[in-house]
Parts: C-alpha cells; structure tokens; sequence
C-alpha cells in the first residue's frame, strides 16, 4: 500500500516535501516513482528511481528543481520540490514496482510500475 501526504497551497518560489509511506513490504525491493496529472490531460512522469543502481529520471520541466529520495529504514519516498511553478500545479502519485523498464524509465505509462497511491493534490498559485 502506498499513501501520500504533503501536498497542499504553495505559491510560486516556494517549497514543498511530499513522502509516500510505503507498507506491505520493503522498499528497496522496488523501483519507485512520482507521477502527476493535471485533470484532462495526460500523465507525466516528474521523477523516478531505480532499483538496482539508485539511478534517478527527471522530466525535464522539472530537472534542477525536484529531488526525488527514499529511506529504507523507514520505507518512505521523498519528492523534494523546490522553486515551484503554477505549472506544476497537479495530483502528484507516487508508484513501485519491480524495476524501470529500459528506454522507457519514467514514462507517463508508468512502464514498471505496479503499485500506485491514491494521490495528493499540489496547489501552486498566489
């Protein structure tokens, strides 16, 4: 199971930490990813992390602002945004799965990813 939390009004330039609490079973095990969706328009995938090699995947709107991290211990991923943009406004999802399918490592698909939260909006306006 995978709930977020953080999400929230924010406005433009600042800062928000979202964490997804992952439970059920060990989060190195699997690759992980955030993905947002603005209504009526199609997925994006901001930020994803590998499982094997901790190799990170930005979207490009969003390379130099997200940081995207997790904890084993405390089986928790991070999306750390920074300098945020109305455009960045969406329902952010965190997912796990496996591992990041090869040459598609983030897709708005979500290629890899088999377990997906319910989402948390973020709010970016004055």
């Amino acid at each position: 199971q995978l709930v977020e939390s953080g999400g929230g009004l924010v406005q433009p330039g600042g800062s928000l930490r979202l964490s997804c609490d992952v439970s059920g079973s060990t989060l190195d095990n699997y690759a992980t990813g955030w993905f947002r969706q603005v209504p009526g328009r199609a997925r994006e995938g901001a930020a994803c992390l590998s499982r094997s090699d901790d190799t990170t995947y930005y979207e490009d709107s969003v390379k130099g602002r997200f940081i995207i991290s997790r904890d084993n211990v405390k089986n928790m991923l991070y999306l750390q945004m920074n300098s945020l943009k109305p455009e960045d406004t969406a329902v952010y999802y965190c997912a796990a799965g496996p591992e990041l399918d090869s040459g598609y490592e983030c897709h708005p698909k979500g290629y890899g990813m088999d377990y997906w939260g319910k989402g948390t909006l973020v709010n970016v306006s004055l």
